[in-house]
């Protein structure tokens, strides 16, 4: 497991991950699908050309859940029992089909639960795209294992 438990996370700890990921036109189209969403500035090239964007912009919740999953190999793979909650969700910059994103972990809070069992841990994690603008920044908060 790659994952850290509990007792590894330090406050103020910055993750680089080193997994990226070029967002394709068929990455987009298939999580609108998956979820329903059909906002036409997601899927209509010639609506969106017609916006400040110029051109189709991607889901931001699927950017949300990219940047969450390029942190779990470093962070939780193996170690978590539920992630608590997504907070403070913000979307700077937009995404554009052929963007390649990085994403950067900070551990900003760790306690122990009650009963002393398993800790919650929150990280702010940022996503970036090749020019190195924020694209999506949140709050995530885990409940981790402790080691045996």
């Amino acid at each position: 497991m790659a994952g850290k438990y509990y007792e590894e996370f330090a406050v103020g700890e910055t993750i680089e991950h080193p997994r990226r990921r070029t967002i394709s036109e068929s990455d987009n189209q298939r999580f609108c699908d998956m979820t329903m969403n059909q906002q036409p500035l997601h899927l209509d090239a010639e609506f969106a050309s017609e916006t400040e964007f110029g051109e189709r912009v991607v889901n931001g919740l699927y950017t949300l859940s990219l940047a969450v999953g390029m942190t779990i190999p470093e962070t939780t793979d193996g170690t978590i029992v539920a992630n608590l909650g997504y907070d403070d969700v913000e979307h700077p910059s937009p995404v554009f089909h052929g963007d390649t994103i990085r994403a950067e972990t900070t551990v900003t809070d760790r306690r122990e639960t009650s009963d002393g069992d398993r800790g919650v841990v929150t990280m702010a994690v940022e996503a970036y795209d090749g020019d190195d603008a924020l694209v999506c920044s949140f709050e995530r908060t885990v409940l981790s294992e402790k080691r045996d």
